[in-house]
Formats: structure tokens, C-alpha cells, sequence
């Protein structure tokens, strides 16, 4: 019988600051250099969760609504909000942190999907979640939706390979 677990159980919170080699010219973070912690950070509560090695399946689209700034720190927060069979969103919400002031920004959110998998490489069943809060019973739902538009696009991009 497969069992469930709560979110709660495999959260993440890690943090990084931003060096000179994670900057442009202007001074600001690379969005490749997050995307990268974004994938690290996720992929923590993806693998507590299904206590097994996992996969990046997809990054949804990333969009940075705060600047990242040299010297910043980043705080990334990640948990498990949807489950399939095999697979599993994370969400990752992405604040910039001013280290003199202590202010934090909201930079960017990600929905990241993980596959668990075996020591073969193939996809092995996980637990399913189990939403607590009213946060986490909303994240749950529009992560349903989030999926079957991911779904969606993989069938389309499917065919056109056909």
C-alpha cells in the first residue's frame, strides 16, 4: 500500500550570496547561476520526499520580478507541493536579501518537476503528498493545474518531433 507524507516533512530552506563570478557587468545576478540554485534547492525536499534519487523533468518559466544584486544573499525556500506516481513539483520561492538591512525582496518564484528514480536510471513510485494548511492545499491545486498544462505542452512538442 503506498504511503502518504506530509509537506512539512521535506521542506527546504538553503541560502547563498552572490560572488563576483555569479554577476554580469551591471552588478547583478546571472539568471542562469539561479536557475542552477533554484535546481539544487528543489531538488532537497524532492529527494526527502521520495527518499531516492531524482531527475530534473522541467523548470517552468522563470520570471525575475526583483533585482539580485552582488552581495545579496538568496534565500531559497522549497517544498513538495504536488505528487504523481513517479514525479513531483517543487515549488521554489527565490528572495533577495540585503545583507546590511536584512530586507528581503521577493525575486522570483519556480516550479521545478523531479522524477524520482531507481538505482537504474528508471522512474520508481514515491509517496503521495499530504496537504496540511490552506497555503498548502492552494499550492496543491494549482500545481494540479500547472501539470496538466505541462502535460499539455509535452504532447504538442511530442508531435511536432513526430
Amino acid at each position: 500500500m503506498k504511503t502518504g507524507k506530509t509537506v512539512r516533512e521535506s521542506m527546504n530552506e538553503t541560502t547563498q550570496q552572490v560572488l563576483p563570478g555569479d554577476t554580469n557587468p551591471m552588478g547583478t545576478a546571472f539568471g542562469g547561476q539561479i536557475v542552477a540554485w533554484v535546481d539544487l534547492a528543489g531538488a532537497v525536499p524532492a529527494m526527502r520526499h521520495s527518499r531516492s534519487t531524482v531527475v530534473t523533468a522541467s523548470i517552468d518559466e522563470m520570471h525575475f520580478i526583483s533585482t539580485i544584486r552582488l552581495g545579496d544573499i538568496v534565500v531559497l525556500k522549497a517544498a513538495v507541493n504536488m505528487t504523481g506516481r513517479t514525479s513531483m513539483e517543487v515549488g521554489v520561492r527565490i528572495e533577495a536579501e540585503n545583507p546590511r538591512s536584512g530586507k528581503r525582496s521577493h525575486a522570483s518564484t519556480a516550479y521545478v518537476t523531479f522524477v524520482a528514480v531507481d538505482e537504474n536510471g528508471r522512474p520508481t513510485e514515491i509517496p503521495f503528498i499530504i496537504p496540511e494548511s490552506e497555503v498548502e492545499k492552494r499550492r496543491h491545486a494549482e500545481a494540479k493545474e500547472r501539470r496538466a498544462k505541462r502535460l499539455a505542452a509535452r504532447k504538442r512538442l511530442a508531435a511536432k518531433d513526430g
